[in-house]
């Protein structure tokens, strides 16, 4: 078994064995990540002592561990980016022209260890991912009443709580188009795990005693949420076999309600003993999970050819069961109308993805992303608060939230089969459909259904599962219909516009307004999603796969 040398220095198994992990600088990498750990773990001495006070730690000065772990961080952080970044200018230069060379899953490729193990760790990551935007709703009736923060269930406070998701928010939609960005020029995997070494590091805002740090902590905790996300789908659509690819990205997307479910569940736990503070804690083991799942975590096949590291992307080809073809004028993955199967435009950024033949699939992308934000940040986000507004104590409304999850996940199997059996696009429009019916009962009823347990299970879970799947449709359907040199700006694109929308909710909030209600929030996201629903009936596309011509069909035509 040979041995080669990618461009970047590292070198992997020529053919055969697993994939040996890359990393431009492992040393610095793994130093960095162990100080980050570290730096976090010294931030928990100051946590536990407050825990005669009921883990209450405002207006606490910092103590000496708590000063020493944030420089571990800060130094931490700056040697893993090192470690990840590919030295020299080899991946930012094309060192082959690969625009018309698309690697593709051959024909007889079934489902291999390596695509299910994958699968599994792509689960971990979207799962892991959902749960740090997830928190917010679930931290913020603690928070203001700790800090004394103006909320629905404290409508005398001072700042107002609604700050905290607008920091978030606005670091998941600089994440999104930064990490999309990233993923194309750094490679998928790098783009993974410095989101997850994030995760680790942002931990610590659950033991940070000022409102001023929490706000800062969550930020930087949006900015690598946000990434996660289009990286893991655009990874996932280079790799997954084409007739199985649609069904699996909205499978794991699904994930998103899981997320909610498992947040919920933990809240009603650990949030009566351990306060708020304990959901932001859980970041760090989950980060640390993610990182340790690394050795299945591949590149980019296509990234890894278009960047020069030939003998890399060879092995990962080997694995996944992916064959190179060079075509000239290489038609398109899926079947799109002619004029989306064109390669766009040259251009930096996300211009070309507005740019003629993509504008009109951009215009439904961004549309539809934006509905799906004010739902999931207004009416979803604020739920748990609404539910204690209304008389329920934390724990019943964490309950019932829990519940309502669990209720809707079989929605999630159908989306995954008619995605699959049918239609991505009549799947979207379905899914929209519902979900804003739902939407329209809680405008309209308003706060008299809590009155009824058995409807607002059944109700509530429309807009968190539902939201959730048409996330996790989109999320698949954007990371297919775009091209490959720019598809993970495509998937960063969904995702941006998403948290933009919830941008544009909390914005409003933290201008000095309470927590909308039950009815307000719910018609907020019910307009915007039936605008949505024309928008991708008229420019959507349909992803249905071609298989190509078999060598043997293509030789007996030359041979006519």
């Amino acid at each position: 078994m040979g041995v080669g040398v990618d461009a970047a220095g590292s070198t992997v198994k020529a053919s055969g064995g697993a994939q040996r992990p890359r990393f431009a600088h492992p040393l610095a990498f793994w130093c960095g990540f162990f100080a980050c750990v570290a730096g976090v773990a010294l931030h928990f001495p100051m946590y536990l002592h407050s825990s005669h006070m009921g883990y209450h730690m405002a207006g606490m000065p910092m103590d000496a561990p708590m000063m020493a772990g944030m420089a571990l961080i800060v130094v931490g952080l700056a040697a893993t980016v090192y470690g990840l970044v590919p030295r020299g200018p080899a991946p930012v230069r094309r060192v082959r022209d690969v625009r018309h060379v698309r690697v593709r899953v051959r024909d007889d490729t079934p489902l291999r260890p390596a695509h299910l193990g994958l699968m599994a760790v792509m689960t971990a990551a979207v799962t892991i991912d959902a749960m740090k935007p997830i928190t917010l709703g679930f931290v913020a009736p603690g928070m203001a009443r700790e800090y004394g923060l103006k909320s629905a269930i404290n409508p005398d406070g001072t700042l107002p709580v609604a700050l905290l998701p607008l920091c978030g928010l606005t670091g998941t939609v600089l994440g999104s188009f930064l990490w999309g960005w990233m993923g194309d020029r750094i490679g998928r995997r790098s783009s993974i795990l410095l989101a997850g070494v994030m995760f680790v590091t942002t931990a610590v805002c659950g033991t940070m005693p000022s409102f001023a740090w929490n706000l800062a902590m969550c930020a930087l905790m949006g900015l690598a949420a946000g990434g996660m996300l289009p990286i893991a789908f655009s990874l996932l659509a280079e790799t997954i076999p084409a007739r199985h690819r649609g069904w699996v990205m909205v499978l794991i997307g699904g994930n998103l309600a899981v997320a909610y479910a498992l947040m919920s569940w933990l809240s009603s736990e650990l949030v009566p003993t351990y306060s708020w503070r304990s959901l932001w804690l859980v970041g760090l083991p989950t980060g640390v999970l993610l990182i340790l799942l690394n050795r299945w975590i591949p590149e980019s096949p296509r990234f890894l050819l278009a960047h020069g590291h030939e003998a890399e992307a060879r092995q990962i080809m080997a694995r996944y069961g992916l064959a190179e073809a060079v075509e000239a004028g290489a038609a398109a993955e899926v079947e799109v109308p002619a004029e989306h199967s064109e390669i766009p435009p040259k251009g930096g950024g996300y211009a070309p993805l507005f740019q003629r033949p993509l504008a009109g699939l951009s215009l439904a992308v961004v549309v539809l992303g934006l509905g799906i934000g004010l739902v999931t940040y207004g009416f979803q986000l604020w739920i748990p608060s609404n539910l204690q507004k209304l008389g329920l104590d934390q724990a019943t409304a964490d309950r019932a939230l829990r519940d309502s999850a669990f209720l809707g996940l079989p929605l999630i199997l159908f989306a995954a089969a008619s995605y699959a059996l049918w239609s991505a696009k009549k799947t979207l429009v379905v899914l929209v459909v519902v979900v804003t019916a739902a939407l329209v009962a809680f405008s309209v009823a308003g706060d008299s259904l809590s009155e009824s347990s058995t409807w607002l299970y059944v109700l509530l879970a429309a807009p968190i599962v539902g939201t959730a799947t048409i996330a996790a449709v989109l999320a698949a359907y954007s990371s297919e219909v775009y091209p490959t040199r720019i598809r993970s700006r495509g998937s960063g694109l969904s995702a941006g516009v998403g948290k933009l929308g919830g941008v544009l909710v909390t914005t409003a909030l933290a201008a000095g307004l309470a927590v909308p209600s039950i009815p307000a929030t719910a018609l907020m996201g019910a307009v915007p999603l039936a605008v949505s629903i024309v928008v991708v009936v008229v420019f959507g596309v349909e992803t249905r796969v071609s298989s190509p011509p078999r060598p043997e069909r293509e030789l007996s035509a030359a041979k006519t």
